[in-house]
């Protein structure tokens, strides 16, 4: 039976929907289910895929035509058209198995009404997720709420599971709910569209509780009726020590331990002891408020109200952004003199002339400038102690700002407050205590890269005053190259 209810049908990026392989399919089904009449729910069941696994099985789906396609694929199986938290909120069907691949869409888009009812019906359960949650974690949580006593469930779930805020609440949810939860982190990636990497998520007894997520490290996926056996257990205790974060646990046992010691000393230093870190200003139009040397001599723009600026982390090379790196940008004529306009500046006629032009118009129409008095002064521009990128493959570069540049939100601006020089803190940056603790508390972001927000950098590790050893030295570079691995850096 096919339960419409028409909807407009969306791009797959928008709906989060990305097809599972065939494979991993048939090895979550065959694990979810074991008899022949349990009945097993896919949340988002896109094509039909997993339904087709299992005569006795339900499907959800929000695009209607998805829904006709799975409808004649799976020869009758039960499909509800329409969005999953809110048919989820009204329905009386419990199941014994679950089993899919949720819809994988960032809190940007996921919005609205659909947050809404989702976040709802999350905390009814005693999941709390934050406004900035993701879609698949509130799917998972809404759909073990439709378990019966003992039920199962097993999922492909973005790697994010293992370092995003908010897993953390998922987590606890899932431990809170089962008798025991398995997360198989899969090196390899087996969607190979995405940049995102996957993992699979397995939970059974569902009614029940236990102290720890067991994982399992493996480089690729290997079709199964079972998951591969443990590689450790991350207890509750354990998870605390790493911020809720399963990520870490993908070093050895030897490199976290080495790490938790130097990392709970009284004398370490973490970046927020001594450095405030904020993103750098946002124009709203980059293109039209940094101008070249050329350009601004041509439209005869004075000189005091253009200021440097490095605009992205290619920028930063070396230990600093000097005046000889300045003077080579400027005569290379590359666009990196900001206009830097104040709200009491009584404007020259040639910056006038400028704001007027065409590309001016243009710029004014952008969001942030439109909703901006005057829409023309570029708001928190500021002159750091140093930088620090926050996109990299190799790792964040940290460098000082000896030229007394400003700097977009393309890279952080960093702030000493506690007496520290800068050349000391360039110095502590190099070490491998120090950069894998970047990998430990940034974050895998597709392609190789890694990412460290304003809040993840505050808590990086600095040092510790007894110094580290030779054989911790050690340690720490294995384990910098086991992280950089795990997010296809390097090979």
């Amino acid at each position: 039976m096919l339960a419409i209810a028409r909807a407009p049908a969306r791009s797959a990026k928008a709906v989060g929907a990305y097809y599972t392989p065939e494979p991993v399919v048939r090895s979550l089904v065959s694990w979810a289910v074991h008899r022949q009449t349990d009945r097993m729910l896919d949340p988002a069941c896109g094509d039909g895929r997993f339904l087709v696994c299992h005569a006795n099985s339900v499907g959800v789906e929000q695009d209607p035509d998805a829904c006709t396609t799975v409808y004649a694929r799976t020869h009758g199986r039960l499909i509800h058209q329409g969005e999953f938290f809110s048919w989820a909120e009204r329905t009386q069907e419990r199941f014994d198995c679950a089993a899919g691949n949720p819809p994988f869409i960032r809190y940007q888009r996921f919005s609205g009404a659909t947050r809404d009812a989702a976040l709802r019906l999350c905390r009814r359960h005693g999941a709390a997720f934050s406004a900035l949650t993701s879609s698949w974690g509130p799917f998972l949580v809404a759909t073990a709420a439709l378990l019966r006593r003992g039920g199962r469930m097993a999922f492909v779930v973005p790697a994010e599971i293992g370092h995003a805020p908010y897993a953390a609440p998922l987590l606890e949810f899932m431990m809170n709910s089962f008798a025991g939860v398995q997360l198989v982190a899969i090196r390899e990636k087996f969607f190979s569209e995405l940049s995102e990497d996957c993992w699979l998520l397995y939970a059974q007894g569902f009614g029940e509780q236990c102290d720890g997520i067991s994982l399992s490290l493996t480089d690729r996926f290997d079709p199964c009726t079972k998951p591969p056996a443990a590689t450790l257990v991350a207890t509750r205790s354990d998870l605390e020590k790493w911020s809720g974060r399963v990520r870490p646990f993908l070093l050895p046992s030897t490199a976290r331990e080495a790490y938790r010691h130097i990392a709970d000393s009284q004398h370490s230093i973490r970046l927020g002891d001594v450095a405030r870190v904020r993103i750098g200003y946002v124009t709203g139009a980059n293109d039209f408020f940094h101008l070249r040397p050329s350009q601004a001599r041509r439209l005869q723009i004075p000189r005091r109200l253009l200021h440097p600026a490095v605009r992205n982390g290619k920028c930063l090379a070396g230990r600093s952004v000097d005046t000889h790196r300045v003077r080579a940008w400027m005569e290379a004529d590359e666009p990196i003199l900001l206009l830097r306009l104040r709200d009491a500046t009584k404007l020259p006629e040639a910056v006038r002339d400028y704001l007027d032009t065409e590309q001016g118009q243009q710029a004014r129409q952008t969001y942030k400038c439109r909703n901006r008095k005057p829409w023309y002064v570029v708001p928190d521009v500021t002159v750091p102690d140093g930088f620090l990128s926050y996109m990299s493959g190799e790792g964040p570069r940290l460098v000082e700002n000896a030229a007394g540049c400003v700097c977009t939100n393309s890279v952080h601006a960093l702030r000493l407050t506690n007496g520290m020089a800068m050349s000391r803190l360039v110095e502590l940056w190099a070490t491998p205590l120090t950069r894998l603790s970047c990998e430990i508390e940034g974050h895998p972001l597709g392609g190789g890269m890694l990412k460290v927000e304003p809040r993840e950098a505050a808590r990086i590790v600095l040092a510790d005053r007894a110094r580290d050893t030779a054989w911790q030295r050690e340690i720490f570079c294995d384990a910098l190259t086991t992280m950089k691995r795990w997010r296809h850096y390097g090979g």
